[in-house]
């Protein structure tokens, strides 16, 4: 099990932060006493009947647990001599950019009630002091935007966890509208039409038949080539930016050959690449001799 510890300064960005882990597979528990911590995480490795097992988990503790945080020392005394591979995450602020933080969301410190906001974050960074000296990464986001605290999150994650990538190839056809959740939407109606062969009308481009057609083009050969570098040098800079789910359309005519085949080649040379990718047909049942209107005509 993959255990991500993720604490720090209330308004250092915890939430976001958390999201992002969530993004990447983490089956998130945010505001846990840190007493519970071990009998969570063993109760989620699925050594408990009718629990399933979760290999990444993501645990938010921090200073709404009050009096409880002194329970942190000896949490993490009993994950170890469970043999239990954790990192601890800590993010923190300046204090003059947490007060600003607090007064622009009129939001409540959680230890407001006791005391001003100032004299709160100072509290809060004393009660915080051990957990910080256990700290695997120490993530300062004063300076730091949205996009800046992902890049600095991906580095958390090892190599194996980026190259997990979810990659969804969706093919089209642009006579039915567009492909509705696309990043990135790639037209291939450049490419010769199969529909125009009598004999491949009726077949999809996930039939070999179709397979040979395109293929017998020097422009089909190259386009894919370069289709394939194109995606393989962007997609490690997508997951830089901290994009846990890529989505790319394929459209072409009616949805049913060129831009079948083209998915499901990109797909598989996605997949080769190590990478989770998923390939579906949106309009690949469809019958473009029917669906096409026809022109109209004066009566």
């Amino acid at each position: 099990m993959d255990i991500i510890i993720l604490t720090g300064m209330s308004g250092a960005g915890k939430s976001q932060a958390a999201a992002y882990f969530e993004d990447h597979g983490y089956f998130c528990i945010d505001n846990l006493p840190p007493v519970l911590l071990p009998g969570i995480v063993e109760s989620l490795m699925g050594k408990e009947e009718g629990i399933p097992a979760i290999d990444k988990l993501c645990l938010v503790v921090d200073v709404r647990s009050r009096s409880m945080l002194a329970g942190f020392d000896s949490a993490m005394v009993k994950l170890d001599d469970m043999e239990c591979k954790y990192r601890i995450v800590l993010l923190e602020a300046a204090d003059n950019v947490l007060v600003s933080r607090y007064r622009q969301t009129r939001r409540s410190h959680p230890l407001m009630a006791e005391m001003s906001l100032v004299d709160a974050i100072a509290a809060e960074r004393r009660l915080l002091q051990g957990i910080r000296g256990r700290a695997n990464y120490i993530i300062d986001t004063t300076m730091t935007t949205l996009s800046a605290l992902r890049k600095e999150l991906h580095t958390v994650l090892d190599e194996a966890e980026a190259a997990g990538m979810s990659i969804y190839v969706e093919s089209f056809g642009f006579m039915y509208g567009l492909s509705s959740d696309s990043d990135d939407v790639i037209d291939v109606r450049f490419l010769p039409n199969p529909f125009w062969v009598e004999k491949l009308q009726m077949m999809s481009g996930k039939d070999e038949a179709i397979a040979e057609y395109l293929m017998g083009f020097d422009e089909t050969r190259e386009f894919l080539d370069k289709l394939s570098d194109m995606f393989k040098y962007m997609i490690p800079f997508y997951i830089r930016e901290g994009k846990s789910r890529l989505n790319i359309g394929i459209g072409c005519t009616g949805g049913r050959h060129r831009s079948v085949f083209i998915a499901e080649r990109l797909g598989q040379i996605l997949a080769d690449e190590g990478y989770r990718v998923t390939v579906q047909h949106r309009d690949i049942d469809r019958d473009p001799r029917y669906d096409v209107k026809k022109p109209e005509t004066n009566s």
